[in-house]
């Protein structure tokens, strides 16, 4: 039996048995950090590559870090294509998280080497600006091919976040990649915020600036 935090391929399947060939899964991953980039993972699956998908494909927040890592380069071999756009956090902070999300997924979408017949996003906005987009309320945990996109995409952030702690160890990256944490507010407390905080956050103004 389903359980209910195993997405199905049914959204997929109606789309291609409507006449899609290409279906893209939209998700993006960083919005509530304090630091680091926002970033937006597109998965892209026709019939065949979605039937290959690695088994435990579930939304990034539910699988551990050990799982996302284990599961990654076989859901990257699996999708037919598949691409990650950032925004970095002066362009959350310069534009607004809405913005930079749209210019995160603009990234993400010129480093396709396909293009996909309709996209299913997570959530109820279409940062996309497609008219092709399907908005689904927690379709990171109820469409494969969007939560795909979300272990895709929460991945190569934690990478990213993980280079910037060799960078800002005090904060430690590694463990929290960004988000608010003991540790991660204890730095603050005692060395200000960095470089890659979103200084627009009202966060930061607790918080001087780091000093070099």
């Amino acid at each position: 039996m389903t359980r209910v935090e195993d997405p199905t391929d049914v959204s997929e399947q109606l789309l291609f048995a409507s006449g899609a060939r290409y279906v893209a899964g939209i998700d993006e991953v960083g919005r509530g950090a304090w630091a680091g980039p926002v970033s937006v993972g597109i998965a892209i699956v026709d019939r065949a590559s979605l039937s290959s998908f690695p088994k435990g494909v579930r939304d990034s927040k539910m699988l551990s870090e050990k799982m996302r890592e284990k599961i990654f380069p076989f859901l990257e071999r699996s999708v037919s294509a598949y691409s990650i756009g950032h925004a970095d956090p002066g362009e959350c902070d310069q534009y607004g998280m809405t913005e930079a999300q749209r210019l995160a997924t603009e990234r993400a979408f010129a480093n396709l080497t396909l293009s996909p017949d309709v996209c299913i996003i997570d959530g109820t906005v279409n940062f996309t600006g497609r008219a092709d987009a399907i908005m689904i309320r927690g379709a990171d945990r109820t469409v494969l091919t969007v939560a795909g996109a979300s272990i895709l995409a929460k991945v190569t952030r934690d990478r990213r976040m993980i280079q910037y702690h060799d960078i800002y160890p005090d904060y430690e990256f590694a463990k929290n990649k960004g988000y608010p944490s003991p540790s991660h507010i204890d730095a603050l407390a005692r060395i200000g915020i960095s470089e890659i905080h979103r200084k627009s956050w009202s966060f930061a103004s607790s918080f001087a600036p780091r000093s070099s």
